[in-house]
């Protein structure tokens, strides 16, 4: 499954959902989002959750890789064959 990797640390907070929803949506189906963040995106998973058709909630995964080193997987739904 191909991943395109996004870093949000140095990105203004007011900045961070809009440009992850554009990098969502130019995902092919089946490839997934990684987002670097300085916080748990819980949130984001959520509002992910409750408002985009497309995502995998199902598959979602993060991994808390250091003190500001937040890495959240956020797959879109494969198209069925």
């Amino acid at each position: 499954m191909a991943a395109t990797t996004l870093d949000l640390r140095d990105v203004p907070p007011a900045e961070r959902h809009p440009k992850i929803r554009d990098a969502f949506a130019a995902l092919e189906s089946g490839e997934t989002l990684e987002l670097v963040n300085d916080h748990d995106p819980k949130p984001l998973f959520y509002e992910m959750r409750a408002e985009v058709d497309s995502f995998d909630a199902d598959g979602y995964e993060m991994e808390r890789r250091g003190p500001t080193e937040f890495v959240a997987s956020l797959p879109k739904h494969a198209r069925p064959e």
